[in-house]
């Protein structure tokens, strides 16, 4: 199947690229369990988000997959691991050899180890899904620091006029 093919099959079956497609068939095949963009975790920048996560495997682990790994992800990524440091959050790069940038020396996987994010190309490696654990995250996982102030819940700048 070509590219564009699976893309437009994983967009068929309500998957947002061909990637989460491929690991969800992966997955179905060996039948494991795990669910899909089930849960959301709230975090702040400037502004409060939620973020919801690919896969969570019944183990408890957080899978993204990523075709490209654009600077907002990576700073998104970095927040919510300092915001919320016990989720295990894992990521199935399709090429983790690429640059974070055009022109970047560094790549995917020298920044997944630069701050200690475990990494896999194109499959959820078995070791992973055999880990001990259970998947007992609630469907929505609370910012429990400090709202910015002026902000509403869902990111808006109160203004008086």
């Amino acid at each position: 199947m070509q590219l564009h093919q699976v893309s437009k099959q994983a967009r068929k079956y309500g998957y947002r690229s061909g990637l989460e497609y491929k690991i969800s068939m992966a997955l179905d095949t060996i039948k494991y369990k795990y669910e899909y963009e089930s849960i959301k975790i709230e975090w702040e920048d400037l502004a409060y988000r939620t973020y919801t996560p690919d896969f969570i495997l019944n183990n408890g682990i957080i899978i993204e997959t990523k075709g490209r790994f654009l600077a907002a992800d990576r700073r998104k990524h970095l927040a919510i691991k300092k915001q919320h440091p016990t989720l295990d959050i894992r990521f199935v790069f399709t090429n983790s050899r690429s640059r974070l940038s055009k022109g970047a020396k560094s790549t995917y996987a020298q920044w997944c180890i630069k701050y200690g994010f475990r990494y896999y190309d194109r499959i959820i490696p078995e070791d992973w899904l055999k880990e001990k654990g259970k998947d007992e995250h609630p469907k929505r996982i609370k910012f429990t620091g400090r709202k910015l102030k002026g902000e509403t819940k869902y990111g808006k700048r109160l203004t008086n006029h």
